[in-house]
């Protein structure tokens, strides 16, 4: 009895053993979580602003109301680019400098040539004016957009909101051929059509068809504002959002704003310039030991070797980055006044930009992945609405208030994150630099081609990522 007794008592003790840690762990993690969860996830303060011209009207309610808008052209718009085009002059190119000193001078004439005798800016009109075209006034300006619903949707799917933000020197035209593989997948052959989007493209204001600030300060964290507002008052709750260039940062400013309205954010780049030991070290030793780092084969592969690719490729491709942060008027006013300047200014971006390789082409490469008529219609873009000055502004407005770009990146992005890294892009950030200020990303894909303007380049390849990052955000 004894012995039975003990044996009894001993088998008790050790059922105690095993269960009094349990249980301290399992409340211990119900602490923590409690408390994990209590603690607030810090945003940028949405605050307001007025950007029109003069002071801001007392009691008076904004018009709020939405604005079918549709693009124009005439006979004496088209003239008067015809005899710039006539009257321009050109400075011999150095033998054999290709696209290093910049646009080349002989291919720039074969350019304008197509552009006075070939090019149809009323066909370009009207194929800009396929889509639906709006204007509203947020904040005292008027703010210019697409919007683009599916015209089938099928039985028992939802249609997901999303806001497509262009950058510069760019447009709302970049999202042209990929916004019907998003808003009509399974006519397409893309997944059958089980994630369909209503597609929302607006303009930057100071972009395009979107006014210009008339008052000093208008920055991304503005532009974020102002764009929770338009779909706000395009009756969204919540929506995904996707940007690449400056669409990159405003969007990643919406994630950091508004957290609870934004279902996900994809992006197709990422800048991130967090400095100090830790990175340094991760440079060191990624070179040489990549996994020890966090670093995959193709992370260094991408940003090896380190000086050449994240130092003189940068500084050889943002000089236009030094003008615009400082005295972008000087500079704008002769592209304002010249069509010339203006197209060898901006597809000049669209020819490295779009693959490094480009440089040692006699062309810069343009015509092997878009044609002319693309090219010229977003340059049109900005010359039939004398925007090029207030684009290159947005520059000034950003750099003037945080030299580095770093400010906004000590507030984490907690929002379902995708990532599509295409291997041509200006600078590449391998996953493990993005968790610094993207603390949830869902999909990090290493895109098989493509560069800087990926939607305009390869929207087939964006359009398939964003999918496959809905997909999963909505699996959550």
């Amino acid at each position: 009895q004894t012995i039975l007794c003990f044996l009894r008592s001993f088998e008790y003790s050790q059922k105690n053993a095993v269960l009094v840690p349990v249980a301290a762990l399992g409340v211990g993690g119900m602490l923590l979580y409690w408390l994990r969860s209590r603690r607030k996830i810090e945003t940028i303060e949405m605050g307001d602003g007025w950007w029109g011209s003069g002071e801001r009207p007392l009691r008076v309610k904004e018009d709020e109301s939405i604005r079918p808008f549709r693009i124009v052209t005439s006979d004496k718009e088209i003239e008067d680019l015809h005899r710039r085009l006539d009257q321009a002059r050109y400075t011999p190119h150095v033998e054999g400098a290709a696209f290093h000193y910049g646009f080349n001078s002989s291919y720039l004439q074969k350019v304008v040539a197509y552009w006075r005798n070939e090019f149809d800016w009323r066909k370009q009109v009207e194929v800009l004016n396929k889509y639906p075209h709006f204007h509203t006034t947020i904040e005292g300006i008027d703010i210019h957009f697409i919007h683009v619903k599916p015209s089938y949707v099928p039985h028992g799917r939802a249609v997901q909101p999303l806001l497509m933000v262009h950058g510069w020197p760019g447009s709302f035209y970049e999202f042209y051929k990929i916004i019907p593989l998003l808003t009509e997948p399974a006519r397409h052959g893309l997944n059958e059509g089980d994630v369909v989007f209503e597609v929302i493209c607006p303009s930057i204001p100071g972009y395009g068809f979107s006014e210009a600030p008339h008052q000093q300060g208008f920055d991304s964290i503005a532009t974020a504002r102002i764009f929770h507002k338009l779909m706000n008052r395009l009756g969204f709750k919540e929506y995904y959002l996707q940007g690449g260039d400056w669409g990159s940062r405003v969007t990643t400013n919406m994630a950091q704003m508004l957290p609870q309205s934004v279902r996900g954010l994809h992006l197709n780049v990422v800048f991130i310039s967090k400095q100090g030991l830790g990175r340094l070290i991760s440079i060191m030793l990624g070179a040489y030991v990549p996994w020890l780092v966090g670093l995959s084969r193709e992370d260094a592969r991408r940003v090896y070797p380190f000086m050449q690719k994240n130092f003189f490729d940068l500084l050889r491709e943002s000089g236009y980055l030094h003008i615009q942060a400082t005295k972008p008027d000087t500079a704008g006013c002769g592209l304002n006044d010249s069509p010339v300047g203006l197209a060898a200014y901006i597809l000049e971006k669209f020819s490295t930009w779009t693959d490094k390789s480009f440089l040692h082409k006699d062309d810069g490469g343009l015509e092997s992945k878009y044609s002319l008529d693309e090219l010229l219609t977003n340059v049109m873009i900005y010359w039939v609405t004398s925007s090029i000055v207030s684009s290159m502004r947005y520059y000034k407005e950003n750099f003037s208030k945080d030299p580095s770009l770093n400010a906004h990146s000590r507030c984490s992005v907690h929002v379902p994150t995708g990532i599509a890294a295409f291997p041509q892009e200006i600078v590449h950030t391998p996953r493990t630099w993005a968790k610094d200020v993207y603390k949830n990303i869902i999909t990090y894909t290493y895109m098989p081609r493509g560069g800087h303007f990926a939607a305009f380049e390869e929207p087939k390849l964006l359009a398939q990522d964003i999918m496959h990052f809905v997909r999963k955000v909505e699996e959550l």
